[in-house]
């Protein structure tokens, strides 16, 4: 059993102890002050339960002051949440008790076997803040010694205590469990250490390894004059976390080493030792490994002679959370005697990083009507000190919500998850009713589990309360008026509806459709983006004469379907009159457009057609004019009284107005209404062809050398502006009466073209040679063109076409100098 006191300390410094005799009577207590005896404690559960039922019994007295001083003491293991609740718990009891006033409570909790001080102090009825004191943050997991010198007694006896281990880990010792080199021995939950059976000889050296989730250490117990037993020390590390090299004569005992990040001076700092109970004399530790002559280098040194090793400065585990370090024993010129053995070196991880929300901006998604507990989205944050630890622990909550309306607590953050959820009813969550369909939420994550000693971090979170078609499209009125002029066509009337949903989603936007009173499709209804109006619209004319009124059946929906308990009503239906206003319209040409087809070159004054325009205001007697309104070309005229229609003019069908064989000329009928009303007509000629045009050759211009071999001059081609069949075949000749015959050559190449030849080489000179092209009308036409032929002189890949200086003899000179030279022969 282990004891646990409660010192009581009045507000002045007086303070008060027992023994184990009965507590002094209540009524001897000074004003101010509680006291409590001395009474036995159980371990762990037990001494909370103990303790927090001798307390109740304690508080529940009378003649209590406000304001007072209370100190545990006790010498068992606690974890410090376990204090926290306990004293969470009594503290509140005590303000129960006592409501009135204004209470000021401290309470010291005094952990010896860790060496620690959590101090808890409380300032009204409601709130409990927990400090933990320099000696907390200065705590240094490990056995708090860790070599033992013990003689060799004649023999261990089972059961019977050997010595006391102390060991922390700074966190409560939570799953602490110790193991034992030898198996005759173990550790108890208290550090006791004790044989399992009567034993004599174990060897010279035990080694004790303490573990917990946050630390673990070694402490060796050297036993004076014990002796070696073979074998006994290649058990020692089965269950360390590195492992020796197995050796026959020696070994280097080593066992990692744990170091609190961000240790305070002075510096260097001793951290460990390095055990080797066989160095030979004069040999020496070294050191190596990152941290030591890799960077960062320095951080660690050995003793060369002791084995202690140091660190240099302060440690940061977010940099480098593990070293991995080799120790090896030389001798004095250096050369290796042993080793090198790994020794870990592990930081252990202080609450110096504050949580982080490192994916914003978050926003949040919620449909209105949505049930209680619905998930909204999750706040997850990032914390870089050790995952394994309560360092990195976190804990979510909401610190504010804005609007806090209807209920300022619309939603509920899970504190491990982060998952945000809906805690208000369905009805609650109508965003037809918010205030604001939005809501800002700021989230604190809050490491240490959440602990007040726990780092905070923050970050707002946006959640949107989406809409559901939950309301209907109502039409503003049941009916509606419209007035059209007949013939017009454009939106006659704007058709209005209220809608209680969102403006930007398909739950508002509406949808018309013309159910009833439109079979000719004269109507057609759109809505506007930005108004949400049905725009009606009349797209085909209307007709006075026809009807002067029409009656339309308008539905309205939304583009997004209604939840199922809403439904389309009556106010989702509107009826639209119109009215058709009568205008005086303009006379109508029938057939429209209007054809005929004549050859061209017909006599002028020809009758080409009589045309007919009547009027659509058949309830007026109106008469009507008729006149030129597009004739091109100027060949046409028209009576104004009967719509005859003349020519001014010949028809050529070649003409630059004619266009495929086609003029179009355009008329006027205008009706003797005030204002006149004027309807137009279309004229469509078509002009047959007749072959009034004669063909012409292509090119006109061609060259020849003088001393050409080949006497081929030019490929010439004809064209004829009529129609076939009074173009091709072309017939083409010389015109002979001016040309000798054994000079030049013609020969049809195919209906379009012929080639022109020499029959014998010319001198230099400029010739014009009479082509005669004749096409195959009926009857047919002819035409005389000259080819000016250019005979030029071809030396050396040069051509001079230029006649200066020499004659230019036409083809009658040529002939005459032909005549000469056959005389002479």
């Amino acid at each position: 059993m282990r004891n646990g006191s409660m010192k009581v300390t009045s507000a002045a410094g007086g303070s008060g102890r027992t023994s184990k005799k009965e507590p002094m009577p209540l009524t001897q207590l000074l004003p101010g002050v509680f006291w409590r005896g001395r009474e036995e404690h159980g371990r762990g559960p037990d001494l909370m339960k103990a303790t927090k039922r001798s307390t109740e019994n304690f508080l529940k007295t009378k003649n209590l002051q406000p304001g007072f001083w209370v100190e545990f003491q006790c010498f068992s293991l606690i974890q410090t949440g376990d204090i926290r609740t306990l004293t969470e718990q009594l503290l509140r009891l005590a303000l129960k008790l006592k409501p009135s006033g204004h209470w000021q409570i401290f309470v010291t909790w005094r952990l010896f076997d860790l060496d620690r001080t959590i101090h808890f102090l409380t300032v009204d009825k409601s709130k409990v803040l927990l400090l933990t004191s320099a000696e907390d943050l200065d705590c240094t997991p490990g056995f708090q010694q860790k070599v033992f010198h013990i003689n060799q007694p004649a023999e261990f006896i089972e059961d019977q205590l050997v010595l006391n281990l102390t060991f922390s880990d700074c966190k409560g010792n939570n799953k602490l469990r110790y193991e034992v080199s030898s198996p005759h021995f173990k550790v108890n939950r208290d550090g006791s250490l004790v044989a399992l059976r009567n034993i004599s000889a174990v060897g010279r050296t035990l080694f004790v390894h303490a573990r917990t989730p946050h630390a673990e250490d070694m402490a060796e117990l050297v036993i004076i004059g014990g002796k070696d037993i073979q074998g006994s020390s290649q058990d020692i590390f089965k269950f360390a976390r590195t492992s020796p090299i197995p050796r026959q004569k020696r070994s280097i005992v080593v066992s990692p080493i744990l170091i609190p990040e961000n240790q305070r001076q002075p510096f260097p700092r001793d951290v460990g030792k390095v055990v080797d109970s066989d160095r030979p004399e004069g040999s020496k530790f070294r050191l190596t490994g990152r941290g030591v002559d890799q960077e960062p280098k320095g951080v660690f040194r050995i003793n060369e002679n002791t084995g202690s090793v140091s660190v240099t400065r302060t440690l940061d585990r977010e940099m480098i959370a593990t070293y991995q370090l080799f120790v090896e024993t030389t001798d004095v010129n250096g050369k290796t005697l042993e080793g090198p053995v790994p020794l870990e070196v592990i930081v252990i991880d202080q609450n110096d990083n504050r949580p982080i929300f490192r994916e914003g901006p978050y926003i949040g998604h919620v449909m209105e009507g949505s049930p209680t507990g619905t998930t909204v989205m999750r706040m997850t944050a990032f914390d870089a000190d050790d995952p394994a630890t309560d360092n990195a622990l976190l804990r979510y909550n909401i610190r504010q919500q804005t609007p806090d309306k209807p209920s300022p607590n619309m939603f509920y953050i899970d504190p491990e998850k982060g998952d945000i959820v809906t805690v208000v009813s369905p009805a609650l969550l109508d965003r037809e009713t918010l205030e604001n369909p939005k809501y800002e939420l700021i989230i604190e994550a809050q490491d240490m589990a959440g602990l007040d000693v726990g780092l905070t971090g923050t970050a707002t979170a946006t959640i949107v309360i989406d809409d559901k078609n939950d309301h209907s499209p109502k039409f503003t009125r049941k009916e509606f008026q419209a007035t059209v002029e007949e013939g017009a066509v454009g939106v006659i009337v704007n058709l209005t509806v209220e809608d209680k949903d969102d403006p930007t989603t398909g739950a508002w936007r509406a949808v018309y459709t013309i159910i009833n009173g439109n079979p000719g499709q004269s109507f057609e209804i759109h809505t506007n983006p930005q108004t949400n109006e049905g725009m009606l619209s009349v797209v085909k004319p209307l007709d006075y004469e026809i009807s002067a009124f029409h009656t339309l059946l308008i539905k309205v929906e939304n583009e997004d379907p209604l939840v199922p308990d809403v439904s389309y009503g009556p106010s989702s239906t509107a009826t639209v009159h119109i009215t058709v206003l009568d205008v005086n319209e303009g006379p109508v040409f029938y057939p429209d457009p209007m054809t005929v087809t004549k050859q061209e070159n017909i006599a002028v004054s020809s009758v080409l057609l009589t045309v007919n325009a009547t009027d659509p205001d058949s309830l007026q007697h109106q008469t009507i004019r008729y006149s030129v309104y597009k004739d091109p070309a100027g060949w046409l005229n028209i009576n104004p009284i009967n719509g005859t229609v003349d020519t001014t003019a010949a028809l050529d069908r070649e003409s630059p107005f004619v266009h495929n064989s086609v003029y179009t000329a355009l008329f006027l009928a205008i009706d003797s209404g005030n204002p006149p009303a004027t309807g137009t007509g279309t004229l469509l000629i078509t002009l047959e062809d007749v072959n009034d045009n004669a063909p012409f050759i292509y090119p006109t211009v061609a060259e020849v050398c003088d001393d050409a071999k080949n006497l081929s001059v030019v490929i010439l081609g004809a064209s004829d502006m009529d129609l076939h069949p009074n173009t091709d075949p072309f017939k083409f000749e010389i015109h002979k009466p001016t040309v000798p015959d054994k000079v030049w050559k013609i020969s049809k190449i195919n209906n379009t073209h012929a080639l022109v030849s020499l029959l014998q080489n010319l001198n230099k000179a400029n010739y014009n040679l009479p082509i005669m092209v004749t096409d195959s009308g009926k009857p047919p036409m002819t035409n005389v063109t000259d080819l000016r032929v250019q005979v030029c002189s071809c030396k050396n890949s040069k051509v001079d076409c230029n006649a200066a200086g020499t004659p230019h003899l036409g083809l009658t000179s040529l002939l005459l100098l032909l005549l000469l030279s056959i005389a002479g022969l």
